[in-house]
């Protein structure tokens, strides 16, 4: 089942990339940004509460805090850096380069969380990799 899911974040991952796109012609990465981020968070705050899930909040743990807002950090880094890709390239190039995420998450699972490092993990990390660069030299 979690293929699923899976599917369909890849499926919004490229929708967005291509509304994206036309959002933001004419505006400040940045503000597109931020107003991303607002849509976001709404619908994020409406899922939690329409499924009750916010009774979960006092559980957390520091470390749950941590890790959650390191991670937060990095999503907010991940989508300034992304728009203003958008901004002055083509999502035929910028989509796929931003999809070099996988390899370089699958190599810091394997260094942060001790996954194992198969001959198929290197093999698919070598491909994406080498896919980015060609797009990045096109």
């Amino acid at each position: 089942m979690w293929w699923i899911y899976a599917l369909l974040s890849a499926f919004f991952a490229a929708l967005t990339a291509v509304l994206a796109k036309v959002g933001i012609k004419g505006i400040d990465s940045n503000l597109a940004t931020a107003i991303r981020t607002v849509v976001i968070l709404l619908l994020a705050w409406a899922i939690v509460f329409f499924k009750g899930g916010q009774t979960g909040i006092s559980g957390l743990t520091k470390q749950n805090w941590i890790f959650l807002v390191l991670s937060g950090l990095a999503t907010g880094l991940s989508w300034v850096f992304y728009f203003k890709a958008l901004q002055i390239g083509k999502v035929s190039q910028v989509a796929p380069v931003d999809k070099a995420s996988v390899a370089i998450a699958l190599l810091l699972s394997v260094i942060f969380l001790g996954e194992p490092l198969t001959y198929k993990t290197v093999i698919a990390v070598l491909m994406i990799m080498g896919g980015t660069i060609i797009l990045i030299f096109q």
